[in-house]
């Protein structure tokens, strides 16, 4: 089960309370069983929701462990921004700057006083128990915030021949990352929209999606514009999302002169070093566009 602010609990893909009884718990997870088996007409995304809730919550001593973990601040599943990790070998990281996630971030802590109520405290606002309560727009603030800065963190390991800058102004928009390196100039944007999505028509469908939502043709004009002002050009354009919300990478098609591609968040490293195929950028060109971004960049 994705560990993001917009993942259902495991009570809700059971559909019981989290203070229902063991009896109570065991026969709502037949009953979804039954309903979501593929045999009998359920999705297999569903069905494999049900079984991995049982697993969190099904014996009483996981279910402990699981409500346990849930009601206690600072553990991981809180979402709370988290400290630098320690680098595990001695390569080079990727040249970063800007800070992903914070714009969202700070946007989620205002809207969740504002939900909460002005006076009132808030001990810990990543607590699980308050995230789960809260609007789906206030948690979807929380999740594009996690979604950045999970990405970030895989972009990171690109190594040396790359430059990374996010949360960065785009005329009235954001791009979340820029990548620029030999295989190119990459406008990236990482989304959490708690369900799949699939490329269809030039754009993304998928029930997390605001209705006529078209986040390919938005990240592209705003690589665009700038483009426009940095006098580059973007070689591509890449929707992130959570490993299991899509099939790998997926070519979603050109656009304005830009490729699409949508990719799980554990390929896009991988996607960024092998590249697209016929495109590169070397040397002196490499120098150069750096250069014009690094003046034309500012940070939201």
């Amino acid at each position: 089960m994705p560990d993001s602010p917009l993942s259902a609990s495991p009570y809700e893909i059971l559909g019981v309370s989290p203070a229902a009884s063991d009896d109570e718990l065991r026969r709502a997870f037949r009953r979804r069983m039954r309903a979501t088996h593929p045999d009998a007409g359920g999705s297999t995304a569903a069905f494999d929701d049900v079984q991995r809730a049982w697993a969190l919550v099904g014996t009483p001593e996981s279910r402990a462990r699981y409500d346990g973990r849930s009601q206690t601040s600072g553990d991981p599943v809180a979402w709370a921004p988290s400290a630098p990790r320690a680098r595990q070998d001695t390569r080079a990281s990727a040249r970063s700057s800007g800070h992903p996630g914070g714009w969202y971030r700070q946007r989620y802590l205002d809207e969740v006083r504002a939900w909460v109520g002005l006076g009132d405290p808030i001990p810990d606002p990543y607590d699980p128990a308050l995230v789960r309560r809260a609007p789906w727009e206030v948690r979807s603030l929380l999740a594009a915030a996690v979604a950045e800065e999970e990405t970030a963190r895989r972009l990171g390991t690109l190594g040396i021949g790359f430059t990374l800058w996010h949360d960065v102004a785009a005329g009235d928009g954001k791009l979340d990352h820029i990548a620029l390196g030999p295989t190119g100039l990459w406008a990236l944007q990482s989304a959490d929209w708690g369900a799949a999505v699939a490329p269809r028509r030039g754009d993304l469908v998928g029930d997390g999606l605001e209705p006529g939502g078209r986040p390919v043709r938005e990240t592209v004009l705003d690589a665009r514009k700038l483009g426009r002002a940095a006098h580059v050009r973007f070689t591509a354009a890449v929707i992130v999302v959570p490993d299991g919300h899509a099939d790998g990478v997926e070519d979603i098609g050109e656009m304005r002169g830009v490729v699409t591609l949508l990719s799980e968040r554990s390929r896009v490293v991988d996607l960024l070093r092998r590249g697209v195929p016929g495109v590169a950028i070397g040397g002196t060109e490499l120098f150069e566009v750096r250069s014009r971004l690094q003046a034309a960049v500012r940070y939201i």
